[in-house]
């Protein structure tokens, strides 16, 4: 009997429909010298409302596969962005100045 893996990360992008990107990050210690390295890696995660946005921490659960790169599906949203961010178009090259 195998366990649930549940994953925590940061929503990447949520440009495509019923899928985000998240990235999870994880440190670790080398052999040899003992150093923390920190690694990340980005999961194409299955999420059927969208309710999901860009910078919410959500977590995640393995489950079938439901295409050529999504295996994971939308557990839980821990928190979401509040915050605004300008896109580019908003912000003019006076305000980089």
């Amino acid at each position: 009997m195998t366990s649930i893996k549940i994953l925590e990360g940061i929503v990447v992008s949520d440009r495509a429909d019923k899928t985000i990107v998240v990235t999870v990050s994880s440190r670790s210690k080398t052999k040899f010298k003992g150093k923390t390295v920190k690694r990340s890696e980005r999961y194409l995660v299955h999420d059927p409302l969208n309710s999901a946005k860009e910078g919410d921490i959500v977590q995640i659960t393995q489950s079938k596969p439901l295409s050529r790169n999504k295996r994971w599906r939308l557990f839980k949203i821990q928190s979401k962005n509040d915050s605004i961010r300008p896109s580019s178009e908003n912000v003019e090259k006076e305000d980089l100045v």
